[in-house]
C-alpha cells in the first residue's frame, strides 16, 4: 500500500461520511498492517506521516479543511475562513 493508496482511501471516505477522523486513519493502517504510513508525535500517539497528508491534500485542494481541535477533515463550507484549518 502506497502514500497514494492511503490518501485515496482518505478520499473515499471522506466522500462516503462528510468527515474523516485522524483516528480513523490511523486505526484503519495499522489494522492493514500498514503502520510505515504513520509516525509518533511528540506526544506519543500515533499519527499519519506527511507524504500520505501531502497526496492527500493533491486529491482534495482547497474543498477540505481540518478542524485541529477535534482533529478531522470535512468539506468547506462557506463559513469557513481561507487556509485549510478551520474553527470546527
Amino acid at each position: 500500500m502506497t502514500e497514494v493508496d492511503v490518501s485515496l482511501w482518505m478520499k473515499e471516505q471522506l466522500d462516503k461520511d462528510g468527515c474523516l477522523y485522524q483516528d480513523d486513519v490511523v486505526d484503519y493502517l495499522v489494522k492493514s498492517k500498514a503502520e510505515i504510513h504513520l509516525k509518533e508525535n511528540a506526544d506519543g500517539n500515533l499519527a499519519i506521516q506527511r507524504k500520505v497528508l501531502n497526496q492527500f491534500r493533491k486529491h482534495t485542494g482547497e474543498s477540505v479543511v481540518w478542524v485541529k481541535p477535534d482533529k478531522y477533515w470535512r468539506f468547506r463550507v462557506a463559513e469557513d475562513e481561507p487556509g485549510r484549518e478551520a474553527r470546527g
